[in-house]
Formats: C-alpha cells, structure tokens, sequence
C-alpha cells in the first residue's frame, strides 16, 4: 500500500481520479461477445446491438440473451409468486430475523426523510404538486455473491415514496434459479414482480417493455459495465437514478483512532472487488503505521483477503496530512462515496465536509453498519458524482409539477410584464395570448 506525505503529493498520486476506459474488458468476456455476435465488438457496439434486438423481438431476444451471455439454460422470464414464497423456508431464521431488522431500520429512516423531502404547496396563484414516479423497476446484479441489502436499500425508498407498481431484474443461475435471499428480500420490500434477466437486456426490458416485461419510467440499482451502458443509453427514454462505479472509502484517521478499527473499515471495502477505493488519511506515520500493521493481520483472517489485497496494493494509500481540517479538504476534493471520521471530537468537522455520499462519525459509526442496518441506502454515488448528488432515497422517486391557478386580477398584472418580455423576444404569439386576457379583462369592466 503506498504511502505520500502531504496534499499536493496526494493529489498527484493516491487521490488522483484516472478515466476508466470504458471498452476495456477482461478476454473472457472479448471472446464470449465474438462468440455471440459473430464478430469483434465493443462492450458499447454489445449493448447497443443488444437494445435493438430487445426493442425488435422482446421477450425471444431476452431468452437468447440469458443463453447466450449468462449460460441460463431454463426458467420462465417472470419468477412466480410460489418460488417467492418458498424462499423463506430456504433461509436460516436468524438470516430472516436480521432482514427484518435491517427492513424496519431502512423503513423508518426514509419514512422521516419522506416527511422532510419535497411538498406540494400553494400561494399567490402558483405552487408544485409532488407525486411519485408511476413505474420502477430496479436492477439487482449478482449470482455467485448475492446482496439482499442491495433490494432493501433500493425498494424501500421507492415504496415509502409512494411508487406505484415496482419490479425488479436479476439474473439467474445457470439451471434458471433465483437466490432465494433476493426473492426474501424482494418479499420483505414490497417489490411487485421480480424478472429473471441480467446485463444489458435487462435493462433495455425495463425501459423499451416486452410482451412479459413491462415499461418503466425509471430505472435504479448498480450494475457492472454492461449494466452501466446500457442506463447511460437508454436515459431519456426512462430516467435513471445514476451510474455507479466502484466502492470508494477514505478513513481518516488521528493520534487517538484505534488502529484495528480503522484497518477494519478500510477492509470492508476492499473486500467489495480489486476495483475498490480504500484510501487513509492520517495526521501522523505513526498512525499509518500502525494501521498498515492491522491491516497486514486482518487481511490473513479474511476469506476475500486477496481480493482485499489487490485493492488495496493497486487503488488505495495512505497520505500524512498536516491536520484533521487538511484532511477533510482532501476528502471534499476527492468526494468519496464514504468518508469515516475517525477522529477525537469528530462532530466538529462534520459542518466542513460538503462532498461525500454519507458520513461515518466517529469511531463508533462504521461504514459497515451503514451498508445493513444503519436506515439510509448504501447506494450511493462514487466517480467524484457526490460533488453533485447523494445517496438514494425517498426524493429519487418523487417528482415536482408546477402549478399555475391565478384569479383574474393576478394574472392580469403578470400579463402586462410578461407581454412586454415576450415581445423583446420576438416571440408576438406569445405576447398575443397574454394581451388577450387583459382585453378581456378590461372588456368585464
């Protein structure tokens, strides 16, 4: 794990944010799309090849898609309400038990955030009227390493916001299953029906509809890169909640952090995938130090450790900064997805962070718990996005109309100016349909 000494170091190294090609794909995957496509193709020429096919054959292109590209062998495109129910018997009751947990925490937070997001109000002859997206659907990625608090954490901000119909797509396993955990989880969220699609046709199901799948007006949930070009394609037609990279954690660290805890923060991300993000910012090399040496023997103890390893070894580092406050001027640079303030008083530098998807304060909030159990979604942003938007939630489902409803007299007296604005503009039609209302107006006298 590299270590630099101070900002502008950091910024040159540990904190730089490199482009990630998007067409650079492992050769399993290069020789899977020839094989399937005949011919040498961009993961962006796959996806697109595969939205056409989608919007041209429907449910026959996502049935040869789920062969062709996930080895999916059987199983009907819709998982019916039996294989859902019986999926709770399928899980251990503790497993259960903490998933309701998890629900309830997840449920209360983004009922008071519901309460605290945008509301529909009027005054003076204009207002907004909030409602609810229609039609969600969610993607859920995941066969081998399954996230049931993935369908909590995106489901139940959509439910507490009002949606009305929600489904989810997922791929399955190649004799046609479907985690059960998923499925529980699903359950426990509320969600409506629940696909089983995967990569980039699932995406093109949910925002062109098939003779199974229907249309949706927004789509959420992570993905890997098939995922991600196939939102970025097909906005505009569906809107989309973001895209997502990968997982990204800066802990910062003083003299009075416990070193095994913030070796196991950072851990808990690097385990996510050899694309993670754990970076430590600490105010002396005593405390990398330290914290290095923690890391070296917790990586030992975990199963994921080499996958920890590589992360750490190839994006993460540690920078020694001057001071706490240097330290959180770094962080709202590099807008990490979580930063964790593990640092004595640590709710006095919360006011500064301005750029981050949540907050950790403390050494008694791990991020972790954040992922389960804390309330607020763990999808969040990652690629700098938290410098312009933040975690899921209630308000990524709720959309404003404005509302105009103005007496005679109000809207006589905006006409005058308007139809002064209008003809600057050259637009006469414009200014036509306002001075007609104060003739008639004038005309009533």
């Amino acid at each position: 794990m590299r270590v630099v000494e101070g900002a502008d170091e950091a910024r040159r190294t540990i904190l730089r944010r490199e482009h990630a090609e998007a067409t650079e794909v492992p050769g399993a995957v290069a020789e899977t799309l020839e094989r399937v496509f005949g011919r040498r193709v961009s993961p962006e020429e796959a996806v697109r090849c595969i939205i056409d096919d989608v919007r041209k054959r429907g449910d026959e292109a996502l049935a040869h898609y789920n062969r062709a590209l996930d080895g999916v062998s059987s199983g009907a495109i819709e998982v019916d309400h039996a294989e859902i129910e019986a999926a709770w018997s399928e899980i251990p009751s503790e497993l259960a038990d903490a998933l309701r947990f998890a629900a309830g925490r997840i449920r209360e937070y983004h009922e008071e955030q519901r309460r605290h997001a945008a509301q529909s109000f009027f005054n003076n002859g204009r207002g907004q009227q909030v409602t609810a997206v229609e039609r969600v659907g969610m993607y859920v990625p995941g066969t081998s390493v399954v996230y049931p608090s993935s369908v909590l954490m995106t489901a139940i901000p959509a439910r507490v916001a009002g949606v009305g119909e929600l489904f989810m797509a997922t791929p399955a396993g190649p004799d046609g299953s479907v985690s059960p955990l998923k499925l529980a989880a699903a359950d426990l969220a509320g969600v409506d029906r629940v696909f089983r699609i995967g990569g980039a046709q699932a995406i093109a199901a949910l925002a062109i509809g098939t003779e199974t799948v229907p249309r949706v007006d927004k789509i959420c949930g992570p993905g890997g890169l098939f995922v991600t070009l196939a939102k970025q394609m097909v906005y505009g037609q569906v809107g989309i909640d973001s895209v997502y990279g990968p997982s990204e954690t800066i802990v910062v660290a003083d003299e009075s952090a416990d070193p095994v805890l913030s070796a196991a923060d950072l851990l808990a991300q690097a385990e996510h995938d050899e694309l993670a993000n754990p970076i430590l910012l600490a105010t002396s090399r005593e405390v990398v130090d330290r914290t290095l040496q923690e890391v070296e023997k917790q990586l030992a103890t975990l199963p994921r450790g080499q996958i920890a390893r590589n992360a750490l070894e190839r994006q993460g580092g540690a920078v020694i900064v001057a001071s706490i406050d240097e330290a959180v001027m770094l962080a709202n640079e590099y807008a990490p997805e979580h930063l964790c303030l593990n640092v004595s008083a640590a709710e006095r530098y919360l006011s500064a962070v301005k750029h981050a998807g949540a907050v950790f304060v403390g050494e008694g909030s791990p991020e972790a718990i954040g992922d389960y159990t804390a309330g607020p979604s763990h999808v969040m942003p990652t690629g700098r996005a938290a410098r312009f938007s933040g975690a899921l939630g209630v308000h990524d489902f709720l959309k404003i109309t404005s509302v105009i409803n103005l007496d005679g007299g109000l809207a006589a007296s905006l006409a005058r100016q308007g139809a002064v604005i209008a003809q600057a503009e050259g637009f006469t039609g414009h200014a036509a349909a306002m001075e007609r209302r104060l003739d008639r107006q004038d005309g009533a006298r």
